[in-house]
C-alpha cells in the first residue's frame, strides 16, 4: 500500500514552472500571466507569488508592461565572509564584470540611528552614498554607506567614487581599518528597494547591516546592503570547538 502523500499545489506549481523555464531558451518571453495561470490551473495571484522565487534566483526577469523573460543563467559571486572585501574586488578576482548603476550622494544631518551607530552627535553632518550594482546588465544589489563628513570629504567622494567606499578608503591609506561588525538576515523588499532592483515588493533579499571600525575603535562607516539571492553565495568557514 502506497502511503506517500501527493505533492501540494505549491510544490506542483513550482515544479511545473521550473520545467517550463528550463525548456524555454534564454531571452524568450513566457506566456502572459492570464494565459500562463490558466494553463497551470492556478489564480494569477498564486502564479505571481510562485514566480517571485524564480525571479530572485535570476532565472526569469519581469519587465513592467512588457512581460516575463527567461534569463541567462546568472553569474554568481561566491565568497567567504572571514575577510572584508568589496563586491568589486570579489568580482574582479573571479573574472566577473560588475558595474555601477544609478547612484546618489547626499550630505545632511544624521538620523538618530546613524548618530548612534557612528557614535557621533547630531551637530555634525554625515555623507551618504547609495547605489545600484549591475551584473549581466541587470540590478543585483542595492548598497548604502553613511560616514561622518570628516572621514570622507563629500567633494572627493563625488569625484572619485566608482562603486566602493571601502576600496576608496583603503586606497587612500589615511585610516587604519581593522574590523567590521556585521549582521546578516533575510528581509522583504520595501517599495524603494524593489523599485531600485526592478523586483516586486516583498520579494526576499539577503540583507547586510555593518559598522566599520578603525584601529582606535572608532566607527567610521555605517552601511546596509541588499542582495538578490540568486546572484550571491556567501559562506563562513568555522572551526570545531574543543
Amino acid at each position: 500500500m502506497n502511503s506517500a502523500r501527493p505533492p501540494s499545489l505549491s510544490t506542483r506549481l513550482h515544479d511545473d514552472l521550473r520545467r517550463l523555464i528550463e525548456s524555454t531558451p534564454p531571452g524568450e518571453r513566457l506566456l502572459s500571466e492570464p494565459y500562463l495561470a490558466k494553463q497551470l490551473g492556478v489564480s494569477r495571484a498564486t502564479l505571481r507569488e510562485a514566480m517571485r522565487t524564480f525571479e530572485t534566483s535570476g532565472l526569469i526577469h519581469r519587465k513592467q508592461g512588457v512581460g516575463t523573460f527567461v534569463a541567462q543563467p546568472p553569474s554568481i559571486i561566491a565568497s567567504g565572509l572571514e575577510v572584508l572585501e568589496s563586491i568589486h574586488t570579489l568580482a574582479a578576482r573571479m573574472g566577473m564584470v560588475v558595474s555601477m548603476g544609478d547612484y546618489e550622494i547626499n550630505q545632511r544631518p544624521p538620523t538618530d540611528q546613524e548618530a548612534a551607530k557612528l557614535d557621533m552627535g547630531k551637530s555634525k553632518n554625515v555623507v551618504q552614498v547609495s547605489w545600484v550594482m549591475l551584473a549581466d546588465d541587470r540590478p543585483v544589489a542595492y548598497l548604502v554607506d553613511t560616514l561622518p563628513e570628516d572621514v570622507l570629504n563629500p567633494e572627493r567622494l563625488k569625484r572619485e567614487f566608482n562603486g566602493s567606499v571601502l576600496d576608496l578608503m583603503v586606497k587612500s591609506g589615511e585610516l587604519a581599518l581593522t574590523t567590521s561588525k556585521t549582521s546578516i538576515n533575510a528581509v522583504a523588499a520595501n517599495s524603494e528597494i524593489a523599485k531600485a532592483l526592478g523586483i516586486q515588493k516583498r520579494d526576499v533579499l539577503l540583507h547586510f547591516e555593518a559598522q566599520l571600525f578603525t584601529q582606535e575603535g572608532r566607527a567610521i562607516d555605517y552601511s546596509y546592503s541588499y542582495y538578490l539571492p540568486g546572484y550571491f553565495n556567501f559562506h563562513v568557514v568555522r572551526r570545531v570547538g574543543k
